[in-house]
C-alpha cells in the first residue's frame, strides 16, 4: 500500500548513492537518510506509543526535519508539523488538542517546548532535534538515532492518518487538517507533470518545512529521488545566494517571499543559470510581481499551484507555457491537476454556468479525512467527498479556473459585493506601491466600506488621492477605497506568508458587536 515511509524507501532503492539532503554543510545520501529514519522511528517505537499515536514537530527547517517527517509515520504514528510563527498559547492549543504525546524541538524553541511539556497532560517526552547541547530535560534525537538499530516499515493503510496539519488561514481559529498517506502521495503525483521534477532535481526548502505549501514540493522531490537543499529560514538574500550556490533547480516560494526577493539590492547579480521552476501560491500573486519576476528572470519557468491544506494542498495549477506576458490566463490558478475533480457550485449546491462565480469545491484522492475533534465542521467543509474550499471562483470555457476571492474576505458595502484581490491589484500596479491589504471595516450608511492598507516603496511618495484615481482607471466606483492608511513596517504575516488580514481589521472592529472575519 501507497505510505510516505514507501516514498522514502524507494528511493533509497533507486538512488542509494545520490545526494539526499544538503544543510548548512551536513550532506547525506538516500540510503543513509533511509538508515537514520528507519532508527529513529525505531527510537520512537520503544515509547510505548500506539498506532496513530500524535508526534509533534516545532522547528526550523533542517535536515533532521526531512527526517522526522518520514521517521513518525515509519513507527506507525501521526506528525503534527507546528507553526513556527504561533506564540506558545497557540501551539499549547494545538498540542492539547491533538494530544500530542512526544514533541520534537529545536533550539528556536527550547523555551517554548519545555513549558509545553509542564502544561500539556498528554505530552510526556520532548526530542531536542537542535545542534546544541541537548537539554537535561529533553532526549537527544542524534543519539537516539545512534543507539537504535533500523526497524522494518510496519503494515500500513494508505488511508491511515499521516498527520494533522493545522490551517495557518487568515481567518477563524485554526482547525487540525487529518491528511492521509493517500492524500500527500496524490496531491504530489498530480503536481509532478507540471513541476517536471527528476533525479538531476536540486529542490529548494525556503518556505516553512511545516506547511503543506512546502509539503507539495518536497513529496514531489522525495518521490524523484531528487537532491533536498535546506535553508533553516527564509531570507531573501540567503535565497538568491543559493540559487548560484548549490545549483538550485526547482523552489516553491509564496508570493510575498518573491516580492522580498525582487525588492532585494542584489537581486540583479543572482545567479539563476540553474533554476528551471519557481512554483507560487499559498496566497494570491499581484499581477505587478508576476511581470516583473517575468521580465527579470524570463528564462526560470513559473507554476503557479492553487489549494489548500485540506487537499494536500493542490487543486489546480498554471502551466508554464501558460505564463505568457500579457496573456489573461495570468489572471487565473490554471486547471485541476490529474487527481483533482472540481466544481463551481452556486448557494444551493448547483453548478454555476461557465462564467458564473460561485463556491470552488473539489473532489479527489487527496481530500482531507475531516478535521481532527470537529464533526459538525467536517460535515459542512467535506460533502459527499467534496471539499467546500470556502473560496469564490468561476471557470472559463477551457476549464481554466479564476479565483474571485476568499468568501470571507468578501467586502459587502452598500449592498455590492467587493471581492479584496481586485482592488489589491489595481492598488499595486501604482509604481509608488509595494504592498496592499483591502480589507472591510464597519460604516454607519454602507455596512461596510472599503479600506486599503498601503506600504510604499522607499523613497517614493502617493497620496490618497492620486492612488484612488489610479483605482478608479481600473475598476468599478463602488470597489474604489473609500480610505488608506498608509504604513512602513511589513504587513503581517502568518507562517505560510498569507496576509494576516484578522490582525489588520482589529483597530477598525473593536467594540463592534458583528465582525467580518
Amino acid at each position: 500500500m501507497i505510505s510516505m515511509p514507501i516514498m522514502i524507501e524507494r528511493a533509497a532503492r533507486l538512488n542509494p548513492q545520490g545526494l539526499c539532503t544538503r544543510f548548512e554543510g551536513r550532506e547525506y545520501t538516500w540510503s543513509q537518510v533511509r538508515e537514520q529514519i528507519a532508527r529513529l522511528a525505531a527510537a520512537l517505537g520503544s515509547f510505548g506509543l500506539a498506532a496513530g499515536d500524535r508526534i509533534g514537530i516545532l522547528s526550523l527547517n533542517s535536515d533532521r526535519y526531512y527526517q522526522a517527517v518520514f521517521a513518525i509515520p515509519w513507527a506507525g504514528c501521526a506528525m503534527v508539523p507546528l507553526n513556527t510563527r504561533w506564540a506558545l498559547p497557540e501551539n499549547s492549543y494545538a498540542v492539547t488538542d491533538s494530544g500530542v504525546r512526544v514533541l520534537l524541538f529545536d533550539d528556536a524553541f527550547t523555551e517554548q517546548a519545555q513549558q509545553l511539556l509542564q502544561d500539556v497532560k498528554s505530552l510526556e517526552r520532548a526530542v531536542y532535534m537542535g545542534e546544541g547541547e541537548c537539554p537535561d530535560w529533553a532526549i537527544s534525537f542524534a543519539q537516539l538515532v545512534a543507539d537504535f538499530e533500523p526497524v522494518a516499515i510496519p503494515e500500513l493503510d494508505s488511508n491511515d492518518m499521516a498527520g494533522i496539519f493545522y490551517t495557518g488561514g487568515t481567518t477563524g481559529f485554526p482547525k487540525g487538517v487529518a491528511q492521509s498517506h493517500r492524500a500527500i502521495w496524490a496531491s504530489a503525483v498530480g503536481a509532478l507533470p507540471l513541476m517536471e521534477m527528476k533525479r538531476s532535481t536540486v529542490y529548494l526548502h525556503a518556505a516553512p518545512m511545516f506547511h503543506m505549501a512546502d509539503f507539495a514540493g518536497s513529496m514531489g522531490a522525495t518521490m524523484s529521488c531528487a537532491t533536498h537543499i535546506i535553508l533553516r529560514a527564509f531570507e531573501p538574500g540567503l535565497v538568491l545566494d543559493t540559487f548560484g550556490k548549490d545549483g538550485i533547480t526547482h523552489a516553491l516560494l509564496v508570493p510575498a517571499m518573491i516580492k522580498m526577493m525582487l525588492n532585494h539590492p542584489e537581486v540583479d547579480a543572482a545567479d539563476v543559470a540553474s533554476l528551471e521552476c519557481i512554483a507560487y501560491g499559498a496566497s494570491p500573486m499581484p499581477a505587478a510581481t508576476l511581470e516583473t519576476i517575468m521580465q527579470k528572470w524570463p528564462n526560470v519557468g513559473l507554476v503557479q499551484a492553487y489549494g489548500q491544506t485540506e487537499l494536500a494542498p493542490i487543486a489546480t495549477m498554471l502551466a508554464k507555457a501558460d505564463h505568457q506576458a500579457g496573456s489573461e490566463k495570468l489572471k487565473s490558478a490554471g486547471q485541476p491537476t490529474a487527481v483533482s475533480e472540481l466544481r463551481i457550485v452556486n448557494d444551493e449546491g448547483a453548478d454555476c454556468a461557465i462564467g458564473d462565480s460561485g463556491e470552488i469545491v473539489v473532489r479527489g484522492p487527496h481530500a482531507m479525512i475531516g478535521y481532527w475533534n470537529k464533526p459538525e465542521e467536517t460535515e459542512k467543509a467535506l460533502q459527499d467527498g467534496w471539499v467546500f474550499t470556502g473560496d469564490a471562483g468561476y471557470l472559463d470555457s477551457e476549464g481554466y479556473l479564476f479565483i474571485v476571492d476568499r468568501v470571507k474576505d468578501m467586502v459587502v458595502t452598500g449592498g455590492e459585493n467587493v471581492f479584496t484581490t481586485e482592488v489589491e491589484n489595481a492598488l499595486i500596479s501604482h509604481d509608488a506601491v509595494q504592498d496592499v491589504a483591502v480589507i472591510g471595516i464597519p460604516h454607519e450608511e454602507w455596512g461596510e466600506a472599503v479600506h486599503a492598507i498601503v506600504i510604499l516603496h522607499p523613497g517614493q511618495s502617493a497620496s490618497e488621492d492620486e492612488l484612488v484615481a489610479h483605482c478608479r482607471e481600473r475598476i468599478a466606483g463602488y470597489k474604489l477605497p473609500k480610505g488608506i492608511t498608509f504604513r512602513e513596517e511589513p504587513l503581517p504575516l502568518s507562517g505560510a506568508g498569507k496576509v494576516l488580514k484578522t490582525e489588520l481589521r482589529e483597530p477598525f472592529w473593536a467594540g463592534q458587536e458583528r465582525q467580518v472575519s
